[in-house]
């Protein structure tokens, strides 16, 4: 199992993303990127996912050796690649036990049919796990929700779903300490040499429950620095002018890009 990301160069609305990305993450590796607002870490995961709104200029992302450029979004996901949104969106009139289903059966062979009764001792298995309640199942995917819960929500269908490769993409952002640690241990269960795991957070207290294997350092478009989890403790107590200081890296004081709920947004 191994995802690759080659040379990677990405733009959305004419502007330059990510610029020459290369990463190799490999089943069982736990990868935690970091770095400054707007640098892209949310890019690569959306791109690696087949959002329409960013534009590969080039490079390639290859799954097992085979590129998935040309794989839309439901594909990637049939092939094993689960994306664990920063800002979940809402979805009236879907439940979420109706949600898992669906996409467990298409991940079936044609013939195959779902074993409804297993598939229910499974959910509520996994939803208490995670503390979700038991009405969980009824209610509509995210709708209502709060950000602890939309978290958890994301985590549940990874569980339910058994991706070959994951990016969590802040799922850190809006838990107390109780949910973080509950998501964390969670997360941690779940690694395996089936399971290669893609961490995108701002801060140490997520990798103090769920530890990495290697830590890389996003800035500009591009990794620039990889290290053990060692990394982490130095990011967290000077940020990350030593980083610029120590490779003479220069801001260019641009509006950095990040990804809304359906479309691409500046921020100021």
């Amino acid at each position: 199992m191994l995802l690759e990301f080659i040379d990677l160069v990405v733009s959305v609305e004419g502007n330059t993303i990510l610029n020459g990305i290369n990463l190799k993450v490999s089943g069982g590796e736990t990868h935690a990127i970091m770095g400054p607002n707007g640098t892209g870490k949310s890019t690569l995961a959306s791109i690696c996912m087949g959002h329409p709104k960013y534009k590969v200029e080039s490079g390639d992302i290859l799954l097992d050796g085979q590129s998935i450029l040309d794989k839309s979004v439901d594909e990637r996901s049939r092939l094993g690649i689960f994306l664990a949104m920063q800002n979940p969106i809402e979805v009236p009139g879907v439940t979420n036990f109706d949600f898992i289903k669906s996409a467990l059966q298409t991940r079936m062979e044609k013939g195959n049919h779902l074993r409804v009764g297993k598939f229910i001792l499974e959910y509520e298995r996994v939803a208490s796990e995670l503390k979700m309640g038991k009405g969980l199942a009824h209610r509509f995917l995210n709708q209502g929700f709060s950000g602890g819960e939309k978290k958890r929500n994301e985590i549940l269908q990874m569980k339910m779903l058994k991706p070959k490769f994951a990016f969590l993409d802040e799922i850190d952002s809006g838990l107390d300490v109780d949910a973080l640690k509950l998501v964390g241990e969670q997360v941690t269960k779940q690694k395996s040499k089936d399971l290669g795991l893609v961490l995108i957070t701002h801060y140490q207290r997520l990798l103090d429950y769920i530890e990495p294997d290697f830590v890389h350092i996003m800035i500009q478009g591009q990794i620039v620095k990889t290290g053990s989890k060692e990394l982490i403790a130095k990011i967290d107590q000077d940020g990350y002018d030593w980083v610029k200081a120590e490779l003479g890296i220069v801001d260019e004081n641009k509006k950095p890009y990040s990804l809304g709920t359906c479309a691409t947004k500046t921020m100021v």
